[in-house]
């Protein structure tokens, strides 16, 4: 619009509507666009000599505006050129529209119209259809006629085992019902209703027999199939008839699926009782086969001694049975069947079964070990399953183990358990021979070096051993635990073997002069003589033990080593009381004043002594030198006893030279007694005969005043001795003064030093008699 239109038109009320009320947003954009000019130019011309440039930025924004308005008409024209063609559009879309509606009314109408034709053809489709129905019927007439002379047929080649013709039989009726049905089927839908239950149900009767066939059929495929090992050396056409018809069905099943196993509407279903999966049922008879084989081994006497002979006719039947497979029957199958591989699983899956049941019998060790010997090496040797010509075969089915981890470990605990009850009782049977032994009247037996000796370690040492052995053949871990066991074992019989040592002694300390203990003592030698052989067969077994063992028992460890510790310990402190026993009839005797004038009865302590270490000759060492040593001990410490008691009592310097010269007499004569000692290399780090000598110059020291040193001396060298000891030998010199002994005692009391590591005490085990005061009046100068 110009100018000069809206000039003219502008005065008219109601011709136009002002901008700013019909456009509010203009209003808005222009008052904004005046404040920011305002703005802009009291920026630009801030000062007056900036006004000279006016006129050029007129003239630029002149142009400006010019140039905005040119491009703002150009945009409007584009979009009113596109709102017309799209009302062109419009108007042919409606024009279009309007001549679909008129085509659609007049197919309407002669749909109507040839409907009313229709219904004058439905008769014609009826007919049709009865027409179709009595065609099938009159082409399957004789097929009908046919079906129960064809069952009785087929049955009767069932009977003769003629297989394939009646496989070939039976498809045929298969065949025909299957038509029928779908027939049925097919007429049903072109009726436009599905198949009525009544219709299958009077199809089903009459081809009844087709399905009893089947079963037939099966039956005796699978009777054919199960007695393949036996018809192999015979006539192993049943089993190739058998097979081919067992690839026939399964050819025909997979043919069936991929035909009608569809989801289409119209496609035939499948015939009744399909698919059948013969193949996977020729497999389960033939390990229904495999069972029944496994059954037939003759089970009698299969406990005790009959299980060995039970597993060897197994691993022969089984043999026999896998070379008829492997030479025969694999030539008579497709290779996919791979049928040896087949017997192997169904060999090895009855074998787990069957051993299964066998191991959950109460049995006997040596019933354990033949089923452990069978599984573990007999079943994986070439002699069996370890045959070159099926090690392939087994690794290609990976049949794992006949018994599990926790089977084996059971079965070994059981076998454990069973021979831990047989070694506890040949044990206590051979106590009992041993403890026998010991009531005999003659001396024990001795071995070819002369030793005292019972028949008791030979039979435990034998014992243990051949379980070892006999474990070992199954296994390092059973021979580990047989060893175990054993060593409790053998710590349970050390513990009794001690006990029965303290009632061997009791008894004898009750009645010395029973004859049933005439030969106490000699047995007492033997039982030491027989711990040192047990010791060295405890140590041999404890070798053979792998060094993983230790920490596979929960139990504490045994530990026969210390149980024979003590049960020598016993024997040997019976024999020293024995001893004591033999010299108490003398040691009254001993250092009192018809011993100093006549040496009595020094000689008849050696006599026995020397019989004593005579006997101690008979035992093993190192107890022999510990027996020899222990009574060198304990004649020295009785002797030092005796003196302690103070029988003897020295009146003057000559008594005191005699009492001296007369203990180193008998000093010289123990010396000459036990002088093997230091032949066998076994002298003790103090030897107590060297106390004798020491005492007896005590004894002789003829200066008194030199006794401070003479104990200091006596106390350095055996630092066990103690005040009581002193004052009593100080008592049997005689000579003492009260200042002497004060003197004596108090330096003793000072020194008192400590017991060196490794010193073995000889005064701690003498007691001093309590000193028996004399009744005096209590005056002052007592008191």
């Amino acid at each position: 619009m110009s100018a000069g239109d809206h000039k003219n038109g502008g005065d008219k009320p109601g011709d136009t509507v002002p901008v700013a009320e019909a456009w509010p947003e203009v209003e808005k954009a222009e008052c904004l666009a005046r404040g920011a000019a305002l703005k802009w130019a009291s920026g630009v011309f801030c000062r007056p000599e900036h006004l000279e440039r006016l006129s050029q930025y007129r003239k630029r924004e002149s142009q400006r505006t010019a140039s905005i308005h040119t491009r703002l008409k150009s945009m409007v024209q584009s979009y009113l050129e596109g709102v017309g063609w799209g009302l062109e559009q419009l108007q042919e879309a409606r024009a279009e529209l309007k001549e679909v509606s008129h085509a659609l009314k007049k197919a309407g109408l002669e749909s109507n119209q040839n409907a009313e034709g229709l219904k004058s053809l439905e008769r014609l489709r009826e007919v049709s259809v009865n027409h179709y129905q009595l065609l099938a019927a009159v082409s399957n007439l004789p097929r009908l006629y046919a079906v129960r002379s064809m069952v009785l047929e087929t049955e009767r080649l069932v009977e003769s085992r003629r297989l394939l013709e009646a496989h070939a039989h039976l498809m045929d009726l298969e065949r025909w019902q299957d038509d029928i049905l779908w027939q049925l089927h097919r007429a049903a839908g072109t009726a436009g209703s599905a198949l009525s239950t009544e219709d299958q149900e009077l199809v089903a009767k009459y081809f009844s027999g087709v399905g009893q066939l089947v079963d037939a059929l099966g039956k005796e495929l699978w009777a054919v199939v199960s007695s393949a090992l036996a018809l192999a050396r015979q006539n192993p056409t049943p089993f190739v008839s058998a097979v081919r018809i067992v690839e026939r069905e399964e050819a025909l099943d997979q043919a069936l699926l991929e035909e009608r196993g569809g989801s289409r509407s119209n496609s035939r279903p499948l015939p009744p009782g399909r698919p059948r999966c013969w193949r996977a049922f020729f497999f389960q008879a033939l390990e229904e086969a495999v069972s029944a084989r496994f059954r037939s081994v003759s089970y009698l006497h299969t406990r005790g001694p009959g299980l060995t002979g039970h597993l060897s006719a197994l691993q022969h039947a089984t043999m026999a049975d896998l070379a008829t497979v492997r030479h025969l029957l694999e030539h008579c199958v497709p290779p996919r069947y791979r049928l040896t591989g087949a017997y192997l699983r169904a060999s090895h899956r009855c074998l787990q079964a069957h051993l299964a049941q066998v191991s959950s019998w109460d049995l006997e060790s040596g019933e354990i070990f033949a089923m452990l010997n069978w599984v573990l090496h007999i079943y994986n040797s070439p002699d069996m399953m370890g045959h070159p010509e099926l090690v392939t075969e087994m690794e290609k089915e990976e049949l794992g183990p006949l018994i599990s981890t926790e089977g084996l470990e059971q079965l070994q605990n059981k076998y454990v358990q069973s021979v831990r009850k047989s070694v506890s009782e040949w044990m206590h049977k051979a106590l009992q021979v041993e403890l026998q032994d010991w009531q005999r009247d003659q001396e024990p037996d001795t071995d070819h070096e002369g030793f005292y000796q019972t028949s008791l370690p030979t039979i435990i040492t034998q014992m243990l051993e051949e379980n070892t052995r006999v474990a070992l053949m199954i296994g390092e871990s059973l021979r580990d635990q047989t060893i175990q066991m054993g060593l409790y074992e053998m710590e349970n019989l050390l513990n009794r073997f001690r006990e029965a040592l303290v009632e061997f002694g009791k008894v004898n300390r009750r009645n010395p002069s029973n004859s049933k203990t005439k030969f106490y003592l000699h047995y007492l030698l033997a039982s030491i003589s027989n711990c040192i052989i047990l010791k060295k067969s405890t140590e041999s077994l404890q070798q053979q033990q792998s060094s993983q063992s230790a920490g596979q028992f929960s139990r504490t460890p045994p530990n026969p080593l210390a149980a024979l510790d003590r049960a020598v310990r016993r024997a040997c402190r019976l024999v020293m009381d024995q001893l004591l026993l033999d010299l108490q009839h003398f040691l009254p005797g001993l250092l009192t004043r018809p011993w100093l004038v006549q040496g009595d009865p020094t000689p008849k302590l050696c006599h026995v002594l020397e019989r004593h270490l005579e006997l101690y000759g008979r035992v093993r060492p190192p107890c022999r030198q510990r027996l020899q040593e222990e009574a060198q001990w304990l004649m020295v410490v009785e002797y030092v006893r005796a003196l302690m008691q103070k029988r003897l009592v020295c009146r003057s310097s000559e008594e005191r030279r005699q009492l001296a010269q007369q203990m180193v007499e008998d000093d010289q004569l123990f010396r000459e007694i036990f002088h093997g000692l230091e032949g066998d290399g076994s002298v003790p780090e103090v030897n107590p005969l060297a106390l004798l000598p020491v005492l007896a110059d005590f004894i002789r020291l003829k200066d008194p005043s030199m006794l401070t040193l003479e104990v200091s001396g006596l106390a350095a060298k055996y630092p066990d001795i103690s005040e009581e000891h002193v004052s009593v030998l100080l008592d049997i010199r005689g000579d003492v003064s009260r200042e002497i002994r004060g003197a004596v005692l108090d330096l003793l009391e000072q020194s008192a030093p400590p017991l060196p590591a490794g010193y073995r005490p000889i005064f701690t085990d003498i007691l001093v008699p309590p000193t028996t005061m004399s009744f005096c009046l209590p005056t002052a100068k007592c008191a």
